[in-house]
């Protein structure tokens, strides 16, 4: 009996020993010097079956000996150690066993099939989630994003596993400011808010939109480096006009029709007001909100928040890229994107982002913002709504589309044209040099289109169907190819395959992501501390990215660089924010950074980027305890 006892006192020294080594803040500084020269552990509160099932720790069979003994782990585990490396191989094999033995199926079942693998994995292990992410993120972000992402949040309330993300509701008025503090995080640089009110080209679909503010976030950890424990989905349910949703006894959002007016505006400043006061420093971006809130609430936030609206100037911003990137393709510099004729249809948020965005972009080419510099860019648009060409003929435009009305008997070769006047119409008298797709309306780009295209007199021209997801594209590359020419600049919203044009030639298929565009925008204000999203950043991003591409990739018709470089894309037009804000004198500095450092390293491009790719976000298991050879 003395004997057993001695052995259990024995175990609860050792235990009590052990458990003195697991790191924690209280650990004093005498003890931290034992371990110089050793990485620091991540600071974890959990043990046993706590830490297996939590997704930012859990490390499946990759724990440490050191980590299994003190963490309470022991035969919890098979017992062999595996790499962070062998456990990406053994993932991929099943993934690539998933493609092999579906690849006959229909196509959205093999897709969703495979977003299923990707977020159990997501669900289960983030470090490793993210390693697969980014090592092959040309082939997963149409899977985590468009257009697969589309397909998800239609079947989201069935496809529900788990909470991700943050519900805002519209029962919760007045209530805004102590629910934000349930999030666990202290710190968070990136949230991705969206109402479900335009989710896609595929309208609304109320709560179950909350799938697009998680896929933008994927994308932001891999394309940007930001910390995945720093950011934050958020789908704010003012209710949904989707009759279906409200008659579906499965769908868990609220049932009834959307909150309107002075109700939702006072929603969304609760909102607003809430996030920037318990996390001051951190940037909102506003995902698929409908039409007629996107410009209001962008307008109403700019100026005071650090916020912006991926749909209206994320898409610009990656448009105007693409259109400078084309413009070079056609042999002449950038500057004179200012001399292009660009038919525009599409006169929603995304369509006139665009316009806006390349219109103030031109007149910065012109000399600066001036009545005449906005004349001059004006006159290069003409843009269609689904009434087709917009004039001054038409009586209830709104503001944001009546600057761009056409007076048509000032339009020289244009003079046949009237109010509501068809695409064709429209292609053929204009005879334009770029056409730019924003409408959701799949197939708009019709053969005798992009026949009167081939004849324009433009040498390359520009055709970019930028609406999402694939069944809203305008047109494909293949139909653009055939029937305007393989001289064309090609660019589209979602992904379409190369074309074999004969003769060893092929017609590239640039898809114009948002992907190259916004992870760099977030990165960027941050890295800068900026005070708000201004035009010029945007404008400065643009620039970069079309300076990205070589001349021969250019004359290849290649106006996008290659997505598995996106790391690096991201940080070339976070450093070219950076340098526009600090110009501008909206900077402030990032965290030690303070903006007279901050001035300096916008002198030196090297250190630039080095300062912005050392605040970069990479996969790895970090320790959870001191290894047993320190101790």
């Amino acid at each position: 009996m003395a004997q057993s006892l001695q052995k259990s006192e024995l175990r609860k020294v050792v235990a009590r020993a052990l458990q003195q080594w697991i790191w924690s803040p209280s650990v004093d500084v005498g003890r931290r010097s034992l371990h110089k020269g050793v990485k620091r552990p991540s600071i974890v509160h959990k043990r046993s079956t706590d830490i297996l099932h939590d997704p930012w720790f859990n490390k499946g069979t990759a724990y440490t000996l050191a980590e299994r003994d003190r963490l309470g782990l022991r035969g919890l585990l098979p017992p062999r150690i595996m790499t962070f490396d062998q456990q990406y191989d053994r993932f991929m094999g099943n993934f690539r066993s998933l493609e092999k033995h579906t690849k006959d199926g229909a196509e959205d079942m093999t897709a969703l099939a495979k977003w299923r693998i990707l977020n159990r994995l997501h669900d289960r292990n983030e470090t490793l989630y993210y390693r697969v992410l980014i090592s092959n993120i040309e082939s997963f972000a149409p899977i985590i994003y468009t257009p697969t992402i589309g397909l998800v949040c239609q079947r989201y309330s069935g496809l529900y596993r788990r909470p991700r993300g943050m519900y805002f509701t519209a029962r919760d008025r007045g209530e805004m400011m102590s629910i934000v503090y349930n999030w666990p995080s202290s710190e968070v640089d990136m949230i991705v808010v969206t109402d479900g009110s335009r989710i896609l080209g595929l309208g609304d679909l109320g709560v179950q939109g909350i799938g697009i503010p998680i896929g933008k976030l994927d994308l932001y950890v891999a394309a940007a480096g930001i910390n995945p424990q720093r950011v934050l989905p958020v789908m704010i349910d003012v209710g949904t006009n989707n009759q279906a949703l409200l008659e579906n006894p499965q769908y868990m959002g609220l049932q009834h029709p959307r909150i309107e007016g002075d109700e939702y505006i006072s929603l969304i400043d609760e909102f607003m007001e809430a996030c920037f006061t318990r996390w001051p420093n951190v940037i909102v971006q506003f995902e698929d909100f409908q039409n007629k809130w996107a410009f209001k609430l962008l307008q109403r936030y700019r100026k005071y928040y650090r916020c912006f609206n991926d749909d209206v100037q994320g898409t610009a911003g990656v448009a105007l890229g693409g259109l400078l990137g084309a413009v070079r393709a056609m042999g002449k510099p950038m500057e004179d994107l200012v001399k292009q004729k660009i038919v525009v249809v599409g006169a929603g948020s995304a369509g006139l982002g665009v316009v806006n965005m390349v219109k103030s972009a031109m007149q910065r080419l012109l000399g600066g913002h001036s009545p005449e510099t906005h004349k001059k860019a004006i006159d290069q648009f003409w843009i269609l709504d689904k009434d087709g060409l917009v004039t001054k003929a038409r009586d209830g435009l709104s503001t944001d589309v009546e600057q761009y009305a056409r007076e048509i008997e000032e339009s020289e070769g244009c003079g046949s044209l009237k109010d509501g006047a068809t695409l064709l119409e429209v292609v053929k008298a204009v005879q334009p040099d770029v056409l730019l797709g924003l409408s959701g309306v799949g197939g708009l780009f019709t053969q005798q289109v992009l026949e009167a295209m081939k004849e324009s007199g433009c040498p390359r021209p520009a055709i970019f169907p930028l609406s999402n997801p694939t069944s809203n594209a305008e047109c494909t590359a293949k139909e653009a190819f055939q029937y305007a020419g393989p001289n064309i600049i090609f660019a589209s919203g979602s992904p379409f395959r190369d074309v074999d044009l004969g003769g060893g030639k092929i017609g590239h298929s640039n898809q114009g992501n948002n992907m190259y565009f916004f992870p760099g925008i977030g990165l960027g204000t941050l890295m800068a501390g900026a005070h708000h999203v201004s035009d010029g950043m945007l404008h400065a991003a643009a620039e970069e990215l079309a300076a990205i591409m070589t001349e021969a990739q250019l004359q290849e018709g290649i106006i996008y660089p290659p997505v598995p470089m996106i790391r690096e894309i991201t940080a070339r037009v976070a450093a070219a924010i950076v340098k526009e804000a600090v110009r501008e004198d909206i900077a402030e500095g990032y965290k030690n950074t303070d903006i007279k450092e901050l001035k300096r390293l916008c002198n030196d491009d090297d250190e630039l980027m080095k300062y912005i790719k050392d605040h970069m976000w990479s996969p790895d298991y970090s320790p959870l305890v001191y290894p047993f050879a320190h101790v």
